[in-house]
Parts: C-alpha cells; structure tokens; sequence
C-alpha cells in the first residue's frame, strides 16, 4: 500500500458510502432517511429514521456482467440493547 503495510487476508478495507445523485441510488440508511427528516418505510407499515433494538441488517454483494453473475455471499447482524 502507499503507507508501506502489506495486505493480509482477513484484512477490512471501507470505502465509504458509495452513493449516486437520485433518492434511489442512496447508500446508507442515514441518506436514505435524509439525517432522520424522511423515516424510510418498511414492508407492513413500520418505519425507520434509524436502526432500533433488534432490527437485522443484512448485507449481500454481487457482480454482474454480460451472461454472468458472481456472487460473494451474505453477512447479517442483529442490533441488541446496549448492557446498562
């Protein structure tokens, strides 16, 4: 890399948000609640400005192509009450 550490596996690299220019090519549910003003609805009525207790991410990711599709699996997580 440029700072002169090498690349290991199992090392995390982010990017950041990568967004486009219109409501539905948003890429965060922080941008698509617009910062909280715009909850986002949800499948049987609920809504969301942010992430509560219990709610379950899920991330999937794939590339596509002409004839081809590859995927590269799926991760998910549950958000639980913080221990007080």
């Amino acid at each position: 890399t440029v700072s002169g550490c090498n690349t290991r596996v199992g090392d995390l690299m982010g990017s950041g948000t990568i967004s486009g220019p219109t409501p539905d090519s948003r890429g965060s549910l922080l941008e698509l609640a617009w910062n909280g003003q715009r909850p986002l609805a949800l499948p049987g009525g609920a809504t969301r400005s942010f992430l509560e207790d219990g709610d379950e991410v899920i991330i999937t990711g794939w590339c596509q192509g002409d004839g081809y599709r590859v995927g590269f699996g799926e991760v998910r997580g549950q958000f639980l009450p913080a221990l007080v």
